[in-house]
C-alpha cells in the first residue's frame, strides 16, 4: 500500500467515525425517523467512501424493491436515495456498528431455518408495506461478485403481489489500476468486515449505477414473479453499458 492510499486511508477511517458518531447520537436520542436518519447518514457517506452514484429510471419512494446484492455497500447506495427498510439475514444484527444503525431504522431481519421466521418476516414487510414504506429485499439470499445474478427466492415477495413492484439492479466499477470490483468493493464468499472496509476506504474513487424498472403485473404466482423480477434484474445490469455508451444522462447522487 503506498503512503499516498494510506493517509486517505486513516482520513476516511477518521471521517466515518465521526459520522457514525453523530449519527448515532442523534438517533439513539429518538430524534426522528431512523430511516430517515440513515438516508441522510448515507448521502453523507458517499463523500466518505468517495462514491460517485448514477441513478438511471425514477426513484421509487414507496412499493417493494427487489435488487441484486453485491455486498453491505449496497445499503449506503439504496438508503441514499429514500429513506429505507431493508430486509437482511439475522446476523446482520450482530454486526458492530452496522447491525445497531440497522436496528434503528427499522430492518426487518429473517431467522432463516426457524419455523415461522419467513412467515414472521412477510408479516413485517406487509405491515412496512401498508404503512407506505419503501422496503428493499434481496431476493438471491446472499450476496456475490457480481458476475451474475443468482436465483431468486420467492418467499418474501409474497406481501408485495399486487401492489408496487421494482427492479434495481446494482453495478460497481474502478479507475484503471485500482483493483477489481468483485474482489475489492464486493463483500462476499469467506470475506472479513474489518480488512474488507480498509480496502474500500482506500480506493480513489467508487462508482456505482443503480437503475429501476417498475413492474407492471404485480398479480403472478410468486414463483413466476420472482423468475421474471430476476430477468429484469440481469437485463438492467445489461444495459449499463450500452446507455452509458450512448450517451444518454444520468441523475447523479450527492451528499446535499
Amino acid at each position: 500500500m503506498t503512503p499516498r492510499r494510506i493517509a486517505r486511508t486513516a482520513l476516511r477511517l477518521f471521517a466515518l467515525g465521526s459520522e457514525l458518531a453523530w449519527a448515532a447520537l442523534g438517533m439513539a436520542a429518538g430524534r426522528g425517523d431512523g430511516a430517515l436518519g440513515v438516508h441522510r447518514l448515507s448521502r453523507r457517506l458517499l463523500r466518505v467512501f468517495g462514491m460517485e452514484v448514477r441513478v438511471r429510471g425514477p426513484v421509487p419512494r414507496y412499493g417493494l424493491i427487489t435488487c441484486n446484492h453485491l455486498g453491505y455497500i449496497d445499503v449506503v447506495v439504496l438508503a441514499a436515495t429514500a429513506p429505507t427498510v431493508f430486509v437482511a439475514k439475522s446476523d446482520v444484527e450482530s454486526w458492530p456498528v452496522f447491525g445497531w444503525f440497522a436496528r434503528r431504522s427499522g430492518t426487518i431481519f429473517v431467522e432463516r431455518g426457524r419455523a415461522g421466521g419467513s412467515a414472521e418476516s412477510a408479516r413485517r414487510i406487509a405491515a412496512a408495506l401498508a404503512s407506505g414504506r419503501r422496503v428493499v429485499v434481496f431476493p438471491e439470499g446472499t450476496s456475490s461478485g457480481g458476475e451474475s445474478v443468482l436465483p431468486f427466492k420467492s418467499s418474501l415477495l409474497e406481501p408485495g403481489r399486487g401492489g408496487s413492484i421494482w427492479a434495481a439492479a446494482l453495478d460497481y466499477s474502478l479507475d484503471e489500476g485500482e483493483g477489481d470490483p468483485a474482489e475489492d468493493v464486493c463483500y462476499w464468499r469467506d470475506m472479513t468486515l474489518v480488512p474488507h472496509l480498509m480496502k474500500i476506504l482506500g480506493k480513489r474513487r467508487i462508482r456505482a449505477t443503480l437503475s429501476f424498472s417498475p413492474i407492471a403485473d404485480t398479480h403472478l404466482d410468486r414463483k413466476t414473479l420472482a423468475r421474471f423480477l430476476r430477468t429484469r434484474v440481469i437485463e438492467l445490469r445489461g444495459q449499463v453499458s450500452d446507455i452509458a455508451a450512448a450517451g444518454v444522462p444520468a441523475t447523479a447522487i450527492s451528499e446535499t
